[in-house]
Order: structure tokens, then sequence, then C-alpha cells
């Protein structure tokens, strides 16, 4: 039976790290967190996207890569399963809306030549918000780099994510989509919430055959 490698995505102030946190106490699943604040170009990115945009997804980029190929041997390959916070391919989303056309067919060249053999996930989780929700998460979190984010940028930056989601099911319909609105689920304040949706993550591992 194939191991299960579950990712959570959805856009910045959703909640990924969070439920992943649950999914991975839960079943005792490895965790894969996203690593963001060792990036020396977010606070320089969100002052000038147009000029540094490049530098920030090829720092993303290789750290993501090496993160997956050390998930791949270390866990995966050893039938150990695991929960992200994220996937690489969440990478193609942020450079599609920050680079200009010419850099983004280079980064896309690297980004498909890295990615080829990694890990694939069995399930995603999709986590969306209306952007009033996803704004005020994000100022309550108070990460200095994200102070510079902007509803225009959020509201694009969702868009592109639920195009994103819809165009990976056609694509891979062998891979379940589970997807939660977290203006109607509040999983992390109210317990019913998180019921609801580990329900589904449960009913969906046993359907897929996913050992646990």
């Amino acid at each position: 039976m194939p191991v299960p490698f579950i990712t959570v995505e959805g856009p910045i102030g959703v909640g990924k790290t969070s439920l992943s946190k649950v999914i991975a106490d839960q079943y005792k699943f490895q965790l894969l967190k996203e690593i963001v604040d060792e990036n020396p170009f977010l606070d320089k990115f969100y002052e000038n996207i147009e000029e540094w945009s490049f530098q920030t997804e090829m720092f993303f980029l290789c750290n993501r890569y090496k993160q997956l190929s050390d998930i791949q041997k270390e866990f995966i390959n050893r039938s150990e399963p695991v929960v992200a916070d994220y996937h690489i391919f969440k990478n193609l989303i942020f450079a599609k809306r920050t680079l200009p056309m010419m850099e983004y067919a280079k980064y896309k060249a690297i980004y498909n030549i890295l990615t080829a053999d990694m890990p694939k996930p069995n399930m995603v989780i999709y986590l969306h918000a209306s952007l009033d929700t996803l704004m005020k998460r994000i100022s309550l979190r108070g990460r200095d780099f994200e102070k510079n984010i902007t509803r225009d940028y959020m509201e694009k930056l969702s868009a592109d994510y639920h195009d994103f989601i819809e165009n990976f099911e056609h694509a891979h319909p062998e891979i379940p989509v589970l997807r939660f609105n977290g203006d109607e689920l509040d999983f992390v304040q109210n317990e019913a919430d998180l019921a609801v949706i580990m329900g589904q993550v449960d009913q969906t591992l046993q359907q897929r055959s996913l050992h646990v």
C-alpha cells in the first residue's frame, strides 16, 4: 500500500501549519514544515516585488528542493508517512505572479529539472478563506516581513491558488483534493470544526488504502 504523503496548501495566513501539526500529532506522521524566516530576500521582496522576486523565488525553490529530497530519503522511501504544510508546486503559483515572462520561463525550466523525480502527494488539503480573514490572520501573527503585504497582492494570490488547484485536480484526478473554507470552519478555535476536517481526512485515508 502507498505510504501517506499529505500536503496542506492555501494562501498566506490560511492555517496550513496549524492543521499540518494536528494531522501529524493525531496520526504520528512526520511533519515537514516550510522554512520561511531564513529567506534573506523576503523583507526586500515585499518592499519591492519587481526588484527582488527572482532572488526570492530561487531561494525558496532550492530550499524546498533540499527539504523534499531529505524527506524522500529519510522517510517516504522507508514507508514512513509524512504531512507537509506546503508542497513545492506552490513555487509556480508565486513565481508566475511575481516574475516577468522571460524570467518565469527560465525559472520554470529549472523547476522542472529539479522536481522531475520529487515525491508527489497522494492527498492534498486545500484551505481557502475570504480576503478579510486572510488579512486579519496575517496581521495577528505579526511577522515583520509580512507587514508590507497588500490586499491587492493577497487578492490576486488567492485567485492564483484557486486557478492552480482547479488545474491540478484536472491534471491529477488520481490525487484527492479536500477543500475547506476557513470562514466556515475555524479548526483552531472550534473542536467541532476540526472534527469535521479530520473526519474527511480519515475517510480519505481509508478509501485510498493509505495505511495509518
